[in-house]
């Protein structure tokens, strides 16, 4: 069975923010933990960008997703929701 996890991603984005989110997205893919992320409009100000990924690996990713975001500094950029 999969588990969804969803990213809340800030629309006004600076080029750095925008290469980084790809970046965290590309190695989201390349590491196996998901083969597509769908991205949805929330409101004016926000995308939720979805993917589904193994249930015995959904720790593993939102550690992940929580490691890169401190480390890149994309607190104000992206959240798991």
């Amino acid at each position: 069975m999969e588990k969804t996890i969803q990213l809340k991603v800030r629309k006004d984005l600076d080029a750095r923010e925008q290469h980084t989110i790809l970046k965290l997205k590309g190695s989201l893919i390349s590491k196996g933990y998901t083969e597509i992320i769908h991205i949805l409009d929330q409101d004016e100000d926000y995308h939720i960008n979805t993917f589904e990924t193994a249930t015995e690996k959904k720790n593993e990713v939102q550690q992940y997703i929580a490691v890169f975001i401190d480390k890149e500094s994309l607190q104000r950029a992206v959240s798991i929701k």
